[in-house]
């Protein structure tokens, strides 16, 4: 039982949906995994390797039942920077280096699952999320365009590109070009009732390297040249000591991508089974399929929308389909392989634009300006710094951005549960026996009154009520409303009340919190007030007050 608990949720009790459901996934991921293994200059084998690897792992010890997982968009985009970074460093290793990395984001998943992070991961302010993904999709297209228009890749990642536009432009290849618009035409414009049945990618990979083959035989059209896939051979981990730290910190952007992209998906497929995925589960599953990818040269993997939706579509419900789709994945290209050396690179640079088109957030673009300009400026921000810098500046600013903008916000929602009363007040929120209480005192005690969780951003609200504390010979610190206090509200409080000690007012604090007595406690607070000066109720606080 504790050996079974490992495993994804395996049994025959929807054989032939989940056969149909693998065998169709399959047959959609064979064009993207030759497209991403293009795309990422790895080669088309490191995308096959690791459309057969991932799936198949994560698929046995994943927490998601029909979740299909294999080479991304996002992370292709991120193997390629790695990738290209690491071979101009080291030549000689910078390969099995990148592949390195794809076993460093692996065992990053594996902790992250051991440790239930999972839950976290997604824990992210969405105007971030939707301009990092839209960065990632334009960097996908701009990376393809050379090869859309007959051209190798010129280097020089996305700048490159762009700088090298014009001369790409003036010498277009226009056989290739036409191949590659032929297949946009065909992925764009494909019928989506007959979509369901029939994987437009694959038709289009058809398609468009029949028409290399025929009417444009004579005009050396780019291809892939024939893939041989034997057993794989192992790639230990390579690594140099002045490296090692940047490929672990590439290897954790991997990996929280691919926790991102993995999690999202299984969202998505709970919607559709009406299931609920373990994600601890799953992480260690997309971890142990990463890890395995790498070692045998795969590109990396993530749980992939596209697959999952038609897999379900066409009937899974178990992992029974994800570990048909390795199977079958594995047989077509076995026995196929010498049909890729016909394929069109224009062709799968055509299909990988369509890819990066539909990573692009478009919901969120056309009306974000409408929802929040806010959200608006950190969208567009992460998305340019995305495509321009790099990934983890790209996330890392637009997340501390928008943490510090929302706790400046919860700051000023706060500061309005911040009350200074006295038995002046007209409008107060007390009941009508401490309201009494409160006017014994003849306008001598006044309180302050909290209310709701108090962080730190609050600070500043409590500073501000220094000098009109001196106005008063007594003051009670009102924490009944008080959920949750942390240490930075704690020392203003502390300031507040030293302050006020100091200028020979007395103090009485009413905290029913067991929790943050003790912390008071700690602080020293408690002594500087006075034990018998700490009471659980607003009311018995007041009549203190007023009978001292």
């Amino acid at each position: 039982m504790v050996i079974a608990s490992w495993f994804n949720e395996i049994n025959l009790s929807n054989l032939r949906g989940d056969l149909f459901g693998g065998v169709t996934a399959a047959i959609v991921s064979l064009p993207l995994a030759l497209a991403f293994g293009v795309a990422s200059g790895a080669g088309a084998e490191a995308g096959l390797y690791g459309a057969i690897l991932i799936g198949l792992f994560a698929a046995l010890f994943g927490g998601t039942s029909t979740l299909i997982s294999e080479p991304t968009g996002p992370m292709t985009v991120v193997m390629a920077a790695v990738l290209t970074n690491l071979v101009a460093q080291n030549p000689e290793n910078g390969l099995a280096m990148a592949f390195t990395v794809v076993m460093i984001a692996g065992a990053f998943q594996i902790l992250l699952g051991i440790l239930n992070l999972g839950k976290y991961i997604t824990l992210m302010p969405y105007s971030v999320i939707s301009g990092f993904m839209s960065g990632i999709g334009l960097i996908l297209i701009i990376l393809q365009l050379p090869s859309l228009l007959g051209h190798d890749n010129p280097g020089g990642g996305v700048v490159g590109n762009l700088t090298a536009i014009p001369s790409l432009l003036s010498e277009i290849r226009w056989p290739e070009l036409a191949l590659g618009l032929i297949t946009l035409a065909i992925l764009f414009w494909f019928p989506k009732k007959l979509a369901v049945r029939v994987p437009p990618q694959l038709i289009a990979l058809i398609v468009g390297s029949v028409i290399a083959l025929t009417l444009f035989s004579g005009d050396s059209i780019r291809a892939i040249g024939e893939v041989s896939l034997g057993v794989p051979s192992l790639i230990l981990p390579t690594f140099t000591a002045d490296q090692i730290t940047q490929m672990v910190l590439d290897g954790i952007v991997l990996g929280t991508l691919g926790c991102i992209d993995a999690l999202l998906t299984a969202v998505i497929a709970d919607s559709l089974t009406r299931k609920e995925h373990d994600s601890r589960k799953e992480l260690i599953g997309q971890g142990i399929g990463n890890m395995v990818s790498g070692l045998c040269g795969g590109l990396p993997g993530a749980g992939a929308t596209m697959g999952t939706v038609v897999n379900i579509q066409a009937g899974a419900r178990t992992a029974l389909s994800g570990i048909t789709r390795a199977m079958v994945l594995l047989i077509l290209v076995v026995f196929a392989a010498g049909l890729t050396a016909y394929i069109p690179l224009a062709v799968l640079a055509a299909i990988a634009i369509k890819v990066g088109l539909n990573i692009l957030d478009w919901s969120f673009l056309k009306r974000a300006h409408r929802v929040s300009k806010t959200a608006t400026m950190i969208m567009y921000g992460v998305m340019l710094l995305t495509v321009f810098v790099d990934l983890i500046v790209a996330v890392g600013i637009g997340v501390f951005i928008a943490n510090i903008l929302t706790i400046e916000k919860l700051s000023r929602l706060q500061a309005k549960n911040i009350y200074r009363i006295s038995d002046t007040d007209d409008s107060i929120p007390l009941t009508q026996e401490e309201i009494s209480t409160l006017a014994k005192g003849n306008g001598k005690v006044m309180l302050m009154y909290f209310s709701g969780p108090m962080m730190f951003g609050v600070s500043r609200a409590i500073a501000r009520e220094h000098e009109n504390i001196h106005a008063f010979e007594k003051v009670v610190f009102d924490l009944t409303d008080v959920p949750l206090i942390d240490a930075t509200v704690s020392l203003a409080i502390e300031n507040a009340v030293k302050d006020a000690v100091d200028n020979d007012k007395q103090v009485f604090i009413a905290c029913p919190s067991t929790a943050t007595q003790q912390t008071f406690q700690r602080m020293g607070l408690i002594d500087l007030v006075g034990e018998q000066n700490i009471v659980e109720s607003r009311e018995e606080a007041l009549e203190k007050a007023v009978a001292s």
